[in-house]
């Protein structure tokens, strides 16, 4: 494939900042070391995503509160199709207070994404309006906006002069900034991106009075059936002090999947199975 055909194939893939869709984006970073300066074609090589038809992840969210006390939310993810044109269901199961609860994305290309909730204690599913987009997801210092996915063209990009060392990587660190204030509740995002690999390590959150509020960090990097990711996945809120830590515990591709478990009303029903597949530990 020549450069400007894979460039057109990465500009078509799903723009996610940092996990849920942050999970399945940060264990999704494609292996195609890029030579390109270009900031925007950078990025699209990061959210170039590897070629499973569906994933199911085992994950942990460890959140910790200014005073140290920690507490750990456990969740599976389902995902089928593409970034920028996929589903995705999140349910968790701890702990106890949370338990059954269920999220369903639904990103289509040229479409602002949708979301839903299901709560047992309502019995009932919702739509997760776009106001509530920067609260935060489950008590964590992930915001709903964190999570989704956007189209890479929601934002622009800019090479800056610096080159750091991140988790033993050279970074290019790139300022993207929305291309409307509908488009994020952040005024501006700086990322750096390893040189050698195709991921995320570390990002900056600026709030509309141009002041930092969240850092994200991501960690373990390895290389699973030719796609690079991290393990863990931090962020900070810097405003309270507080920390959320992802740790990735399991990872099945191509288990086959059924569209209609991504649905608002399968949300209420038992987690999606497959059929077997690859593990990806």
């Amino acid at each position: 494939m020549n450069s400007a055909a894979k460039r057109q194939m990465c500009l078509r893939r799903g723009h996610a900042i940092a996990a849920i869709a942050i999970v399945t984006f940060y264990l999704g970073c494609s292996l195609c070391v890029f030579a390109e300066t270009d900031a925007k074609a950078i990025m699209a090589g990061v959210y170039q995503q590897d070629t499973s038809r569906d994933a199911t992840l085992r994950a942990t969210l460890e959140v910790t509160d200014k005073s140290g006390q920690s507490v750990r939310k456990r969740f599976t993810l389902s995902r089928l199709g593409s970034f920028g044109n996929g589903k995705a269901v999140v349910r968790f199961t701890d702990p106890l207070e949370l338990r059954g609860v269920a999220l369903l994305f639904v990103n289509q290309p040229n479409e602002p994404p949708q979301q839903w909730i299901y709560t047992p204690s309502t019995e009932r599913v919702r739509s997760i309006p776009p106001r509530e987009r920067s609260e935060r997801f489950a008590g964590s210092d992930f915001t709903y906006e964190d999570i989704v996915e956007h189209s890479i063209e929601d934002f622009t990009y800019q090479t800056l002069p610096v080159e750091d060392i991140i988790e033993n990587h050279p970074t290019v660190k790139i300022m993207a900034t929305p291309v409307a204030p509908d488009r994020s509740q952040y005024k501006y995002i700086y990322y750096w991106v390893a040189k050698d690999v195709p991921c995320i390590l570390h990002a900056e959150m600026y709030d509309q009075d141009g002041k930092k509020i969240r850092e994200l960090h991501a960690s373990g990097l390895r290389k699973v059936s030719g796609i690079w990711g991290p393990r863990k996945v931090q962020m900070r809120l810097l405003l309270e002090d507080t920390k959320s830590v992802l740790t990735i515990d399991e990872a099945r591709l191509n288990t086959g999947l059924d569209g209609s478990l991504f649905t608002p009303e399968a949300l209420e029903k038992s987690k999606p199975q497959g059929k077997g597949g690859d593990d990806r530990p």
